[in-house]
């Protein structure tokens, strides 16, 4: 029987906040928690004003001058090589959750399960700027290349502030948008299989399955907007 954990936490995130996603999108008080969060576990893994937690992959660390801090938003500067944006830390079974904004036609997405010992590989949750959610495997909050989002979700303004969330539960993996569902799947499942054998992914060993690995933000050239970036990992205080 499938653990009920994804739909308490589901139901508490919406309690953590004490409202609607939606209305959080504009908060006052970015990158804090407030005390009913951080009861529940979740902790920050941005700061509002510095890269700590954060480093680009290779030999040099330190993000280029493509990510800068101002007002509290990390931002990905059109045009101007940032790097790939990597936590420090490695997960496994996590809730991770983000705020972020796109310009019209902007190209973005988080990873997670990024394995160092295969690059920058990852399962993407695709960021797209759009106003009325493109559907597909490239659609904003796809499985990006592999697992389309659901065609009938809510449309959404990528030019305005969204919240998503990635829910990583044993084999069990959800994604949300604006406090929807709209992909889930199973780790190494043959639905899953059989779908990275149909992407660019098909030779990359295992990919599909789950690993531990950092949590990714993607420099693809284009501006992007991230703030109150937050994570909580089951059984830790």
């Amino acid at each position: 029987m499938k653990s009920p954990l994804p739909t308490i936490l589901g139901l508490t995130w919406a309690l953590c906040l004490g409202h609607a996603l939606p209305a959080c999108a504009d908060s006052p008080q970015p990158n804090q928690l407030t005390p009913a969060e951080k009861a529940a576990g979740w902790r920050l893994l941005f700061d509002g004003h510095s890269f700590k937690g954060w480093h680009l992959p290779g030999p040099n660390p330190k993000p280029g001058p493509g990510w800068v801090i101002e007002d509290g938003i990390l931002k990905k500067l059109k045009r101007v090589r940032g790097g790939n944006l990597l936590t420090d830390e490695t997960f496994e079974d996590f809730e991770l959750a983000f705020t972020w904004r796109l310009p019209d036609r902007g190209n973005n997405g988080v990873k997670y399960f990024v394995d160092p010992k295969r690059g920058i590989l990852g399962h993407e949750y695709q960021l797209l700027g759009e106003q009325q959610g493109t559907t597909g495997k490239h659609a904003t909050g796809a499985f990006y290349d592999v697992l389309p989002p659901k065609p009938d979700h809510a449309p959404f303004d990528s030019t305005r502030w969204n919240h998503s969330r990635i829910l990583v539960h044993g084999n069990h993996v959800e994604h949300w948008l604006n406090g929807e569902k709209i992909l889930e799947y199973e780790l190494c499942s043959p639905e899953v299989l059989d779908a990275v054998a149909h992407s660019k992914f098909r030779n990359v060993p295992r990919f599909g399955c789950k690993v531990r690995g950092h949590i990714m933000l993607t420099d693809h050239g284009d501006a992007a907007w991230f703030k109150d970036i937050k994570i909580r990992v089951p059984g830790t205080p």
